[in-house]
């Protein structure tokens, strides 16, 4: 059996617990805890993950991803290496329709590449929202190559988080295929 680890980031708020959640065939393993701050920027939150989301997904006999979601806040950054540790492969989620969040999410990207330089999608999330960025435009704003998949996203729905995994995955197997 092929085990493939995969780590879901990006900043807080983007969605990564979600994401996760809408396909794990597990209950996911979560590390919330309450916040007692709400923002107009951020609106009602009422937990943040603090150290890490863990969920699993039996693609077939043969191979099981092992997600990891990472905390959104810089305070708990000190986890991001620690999880990066082993991956094959990393999706950045970004929240479309917060445009003060995309610097953020560039840079959380940027981190992880130094990280490993393994495959990695950008998921542009919350495309259900009436303000979320197209696609095309968020890959301007980012500064993303062509070449990197730029994928609309909505991460409580199941469907489409397939879609921005199986990208990932496929991302994997090709390089593992040129090593």
């Amino acid at each position: 059996m092929q085990t493939v680890k995969m780590v879901v980031t990006g900043p807080f708020n983007a969605g990564k617990t979600e994401f996760i959640r809408s396909i794990s065939e597990i209950d996911v393993v979560t590390t919330d805890e309450g916040i007692s701050e709400t923002s107009a920027e951020f609106g009602t939150k009422e937990t943040t993950t603090v150290a890490m989301d863990f969920g699993r997904i039996t693609v077939d006999d043969d191979l099981v991803l092992y997600l990891f979601g990472t905390p959104g806040q810089r305070r708990f950054d000190f986890m991001w290496e620690i999880l990066a540790e082993g991956m094959l492969g990393f999706v950045v989620m970004v929240d479309s329709s917060k445009p003060e969040t995309f610097r953020e999410a560039k840079s959380i990207l940027e981190t992880f590449r130094a990280y490993a330089p393994t495959p990695y999608v950008v998921a542009a999330n919350k495309q259900d929202h009436p303000e979320a960025w197209a696609a095309d435009d968020l890959r301007i704003a980012l500064r993303i190559d062509d070449d990197i998949k730029l994928l609309p996203c909505v991460a409580t729905d199941k469907e489409s988080v397939k879609n921005v995994l199986l990208e990932l995955l496929y991302s994997i197997l090709e390089e593992m295929e040129e090593t």
